[in-house]
């Protein structure tokens, strides 16, 4: 059977209806798409006439079951039950996070965070002790001592403070972490042996991994509608978003016999960014409040307030395009938003050292593989490749400089003691390394393009401006904003 998008939805209903639905669908992806075609598919198989209520809940045809794995087995028993009312009976498995595996856990650490910054404490504890039954962890692993380790974190880079507060909610609301069990096998049997005739189960997931055996085997048997946004800041992702928004807003606009001007729209993108929910809760009450068919800037500025969480990025980016105006302002959005001042330092501190990184690569024996006028085909059929090679003999030097100074290490020990104490090297830290820590070249293209923006005094100067602001925040009185607008004043200023 298909895996679908939820644009296809309504066509595959309508097929639906003259075919037969499916037994089992997965309903996965961005949290709004994905309720509103859960709601959309369960309309369709329990319309409220058959189902004799106009409250789908209050209708013994229907039962959802929360999604965590142990309920797995209550959610099939019930699937392979008939009901005691004629017609359809369809069972929700909500929330689902079945479909997780280890390699998810980055993505759940981001959506915990996410739901922390919401101020939304009981949905950034059911991600993050999902994390921790993946990774077969306790409180004590994801302690400050551990957390590193085990979650797999730069706690050094980051403010992680924001784990400590989930913490604590999870053990003052007597949070446990789910034994991780083997649920995935059973459903894959369940799926694999089906239900009886007029019996339909609905997972919805935010999270899946696609890779699993368990979704390739619902893909087969069954529906997956497929509710994914993409992330990412290429072109082409952010038209996807954009042309999602504009969908979304049309259907409600249409309904209100309202529209929205073109500033109005961007002002309002601007207040809330790609919250999908924020967006649309924003647009009802711009359509509640005007008296106007047309919803105008001045509407949005009255009502709105901004509620956008602006990526520590937009801070860095602004600063290495020593643009003063734009860094003042992501600065000021991200400590309002409850970032910590040394993160933000962190993240400033991590972006000049690229910069600085960059100039030596240019000031080398392979300056001839990089000029400010590169297009970007250009950057990755020429820098790219000589930034490779200039990382993997930077690497070798690191390598040979370390085995050198272990051996002058170990000579000043005696024979006996170098004995019981010697340790088996560790491989030679890759932190420096731009081109093999990213994931694509587009980014660096753009931060060699900034780097000349820059002479390397500067770029010295702004290091030494950053270790004693670091100092300032960690042992003065200083406010940190303070502090910080300084260090955006010194690097920015031309």
């Amino acid at each position: 059977m298909p895996e679908i998008n939820y644009k296809e939805l309504n066509n595959h209903i309508k097929d639906a209806n003259q075919n037969g639905f499916s037994q089992v669908y997965l309903i996965h992806g961005e949290e709004l798409l994905y309720k509103t075609a859960f709601e959309e598919l369960l309309n369709s198989l329990l319309p409220a006439s058959l189902s004799g209520s106009s409250l789908l809940s209050e209708s013994l045809n229907y039962d959802a079951i929360e999604g965590v794995n142990e309920n797995i087995f209550d959610a099939v028993e019930r699937a392979n039950t008939f009901s005691f009312m004629p017609g359809r009976k369809v069972i929700a498995f909500t929330d689902s996070n079945i479909f997780y595996s280890k390699d998810s856990h980055a993505s759940l650490l981001e959506k915990a965070k996410e739901s922390y910054e919401k101020k939304d404490m009981k949905k950034a504890s059911k991600f993050f002790t999902s994390i921790m039954s993946l990774l077969g962890l306790s409180f004590d692993d994801v302690d400050k001592t551990n957390r590193s380790k085990s979650l797999k974190i730069d706690v050094a880079e980051s403010d992680d403070s924001w784990i400590d507060a989930i913490i604590a909610y999870c053990l003052n609301n007597n949070i446990r972490v789910l034994e991780s069990i083997d649920s995935a096998s059973f459903f894959l049997k369940a799926i694999d042996k089906g239900f009886p005739e007029g019996n339909h189960l609905i997972v919805t997931a935010l999270l899946v991994d696609k890779r699993l055996v368990l979704y390739k085997a619902l893909k087969e048997k069954g529906v997956i509608i497929d509710c994914q946004v993409p992330k990412g800041d290429s072109k082409n992702e952010k038209i996807v978003r954009e042309n999602i928004i504009r969908e979304r807003m049309n259907e409600i606009l249409t309904k209100s016999g309202k529209t929205i001007d073109n500033d109005a729209y961007s002002a309002m993108y601007e207040k809330t960014g790609f919250d999908l929910r924020a967006l649309l809760n924003n647009l009802e009450k711009l359509i509640n409040f005007t008296d106007k068919n047309k919803i105008t800037v001045e509407d949005v500025e009255s009502v709105l307030k901004r509620t956008k969480q602006d990526p520590i990025y937009a801070l860095t980016n602004a600063v290495s395009g020593r643009n003063i105006t734009d860094s003042l302002f992501y600065l000021d959005s991200l400590l309002y938003a409850g970032i910590h001042p040394l993160q933000a330092l962190a993240a400033i501190i991590n972006q000049i050292r690229k910069i600085i990184y960059i100039k030596g690569f240019t000031k080398s024996s392979y300056s001839k593989a990089w000029e400010a006028s590169f297009s970007y085909p250009r950057f990755v059929s020429v820098t790219k490749p000589a930034l490779d090679k200039y990382e993997e003999e930077l690497s070798n030097h690191i390598e040979s400089w370390d085995g050198f100074l272990s051996d002058e290490q170990h000579a000043q020990i005696n024979s006996d003691k170098k004995k019981k104490t010697a340790k088996k090297k560790s491989k030679p830290g890759t932190d420096l390394l731009i081109a093999k820590n990213s994931k694509s070249p587009y980014p660096l293209w753009e931060l060699f393009k900034k780097s000349e923006y820059f002479s390397m005094d500067e770029l010295l100067f702004a290091f030494e401006c950053l270790r004693n602001a670091d100092m300032h925040l960690k042992s003065s009185g200083q406010n940190p904003k303070t502090v910080l607008e300084n260090i955006i004043l010194n690097i920015c200023r031309q």
